[in-house]
């Protein structure tokens, strides 16, 4: 395994060299230099394995970005990887075709066999395990990626021979590149939380948080309440039917 980089070292200013001209070239594809911002995330992820900060900070140098600005992009796409990742990423779908195909005892069979859950990754750093929505390949259900390569009718047996040709290094896609050591997890935290369950901070003491009416209100009706009492307050502020309708006229809608 590659040497990890840190803020400074050499390493990855090593890599940032090299990749410039590349850099360079994909910018000149776009009118707005902010356009490039994907496909250069990409390519350091090729390199690093994951997107490191070294490389949203040096985007951000490249394309007149903030920081913010790029990390926010970074963190929006799933197969942008904030943290390390393992060299396998297997990406099995339960999506319904899936499902009725039998994919609820293929991904029982792929967590026992790696010894992780959805969205860890193997001691050895090896494989990421991820359960994901359809991958369209509904008629080979069930199917799944490996590094973003499809694999359709799977069986828990071939599952099994996948594993041995990766980990003798015969499989026929290569490994991702992986400069540093990954966690259980490739999530950044809370979204780690999230995804396995638990609410956002600002959700945890509200019963429902698709309630409309607020705490504790199942009818909507106090948010409506609130409307009616400052209607001139939200007049002209929203294109809302319900905010311009006749105050009598929505009485009786309640009372109905």
């Amino acid at each position: 395994m590659a040497k990890a980089t840190r803020p400074g070292d050499s390493g990855f200013d090593a890599l940032l060299e090299r990749l410039r001209p590349e850099c360079d070239r994909i910018i000149a594809q776009y009118e707005h230099k902010r356009s490039a911002l994907l496909p250069i995330m990409h390519l350091f992820q090729e390199h690093e394995g994951f997107v490191s900060p070294e490389a949203m900070a040096a985007a951000a140098r490249m394309l007149d970005l903030t920081p913010a600005e790029v990390e926010s992009t970074v963190s929006f796409y799933t197969l942008l990887y904030r943290k390390p990742v393992g060299r396998y990423m297997l990406q099995v779908c339960r999506g319904l075709s899936c499902v009725l195909n039998g994919a609820d005892e293929f991904m029982a069979h792929c967590r026992t066999r790696l010894g992780i859950g959805h969205l860890e990754t193997t001691d050895d750093g090896t494989f990421s395990y991820e359960e994901v929505e359809c991958l369209a390949a509904c008629d080979r259900a069930p199917c799944m990626q490996v590094n973003l390569e499809f694999f359709y009718d799977l069986t828990p047996e071939r599952f099994d021979q996948m594993l041995d040709q990766m980990r003798n290094g015969v499989f026929e896609v290569p490994p991702l590149a992986q400069t540093r050591r990954p966690e259980r997890t490739w999530l950044e935290s809370p979204q780690a939380e999230i995804a396995t369950g638990r609410r956002t901070r600002g959700a945890e003491r509200v019963p429902d948080p698709d309630d409309p009416g607020g705490i504790g209100d199942r009818s909507g009706l106090i948010m409506l309440d609130r409307i009616l009492a400052r209607d001139q307050a939200f007049r002209g502020r929203t294109r809302e039917r319900l905010v311009r309708e006749d105050p009598q006229a929505l009485e009786r809608v309640v009372e109905d």
